[in-house]
């Protein structure tokens, strides 16, 4: 199917208008599926109107600790184009994808919405570990690693349209992640210890020291650098969020 330059969502609508079976599949440019893709996903969709598939970064392919690749292992309700069945009746039901989120002209969020309605709508969901797709890594500079957590500042006006992701994705419902809530309280344990010149209040950073060594232990000879980068790139994730969540009267951390 071929068209004028449009988003994603207008895309993907457009596609859907345009095929001819009850199965809807949809990926993403940037993505390889396995063989028995298709049909572990239409499968799936037996007993389910909603499928999210799994994705794995490309096999062999090299990543750093900035690049950028996507893992998808549970269904966590973000429902993400990169591997998702639908079935044609419910999405039809639903209205297509719904553009309604560009953070510098980039849309994210369509997918979730969409998901979301579906469910509201009654469609059930599932989780297919055998549609499997892999994604695209790419090489990704230690600045545009730190850049992209400004889009974190989407993801509390995302929470507030969809509440329902404080229980499917989020860390005890105010936290994006384990990560983000560690990261925070390392940020109160600094500020406490200075408050009260004492370093017994850093004890609480422990956590976020953990998370950040496990990680950057996987790269090695470049883990120190990784750490400090990704300290970097946490305080400017929690900055986002904290933005986000003041713009959107929705707080998440």
């Amino acid at each position: 199917v071929e068209g004028a330059r449009e988003g994603a969502a207008q895309a993907r609508n457009r596609g859907a208008a345009e095929a001819q079976g009850q199965a809807l599949a949809f990926t993403d440019a940037d993505c390889f599926p396995a063989p028995a893709w298709l049909s572990a996903g239409v499968d799936a969709l037996a007993d389910a109107q909603l499928v999210q598939g799994a994705v794995r970064p490309e096999p062999d392919a090299p990543a750093g600790p900035f690049d950028r690749t996507l893992w998808v292992s549970a269904e966590i309700g973000l429902y993400e184009t990169a591997n998702l069945f639908v079935d044609r009746a419910a999405f039809e039901r639903a209205g297509g994808f719904e553009d309604w989120l560009r953070p510098a002209g980039r849309p994210m969020g369509e997918d979730a919405w969409l998901g979301w309605r579906l469910r509201r709508g009654g469609a059930r969901s599932r989780f297919c570990a055998e549609a499997l797709v892999h994604h695209a890594v790419f090489e990704r500079s230690a600045r545009d690693y730190v850049a992209e957590r400004l889009r974190l500042a989407q993801f509390p006006r995302m929470v507030a349209r969809i509440p329902e992701l404080r229980r499917t994705l989020c860390y005890r419902h105010v936290f994006l992640s384990p990560r983000t809530a560690a990261f925070d309280g390392a940020v109160a344990s600094a500020v406490l210890a200075a408050a009260r010149r004492s370093p017994l209040p850093l004890v609480a950073a422990l956590p976020y020291a953990a998370v950040s060594m496990r990680r950057a232990a996987r790269f090695r000879s470049s883990a120190p650098r990784a750490m400090a980068v990704d300290v970097v790139a946490d305080a400017v994730g929690l900055v986002s969020l904290v933005r986000g969540s003041l713009g959107s009267r929705s707080v998440l951390l």
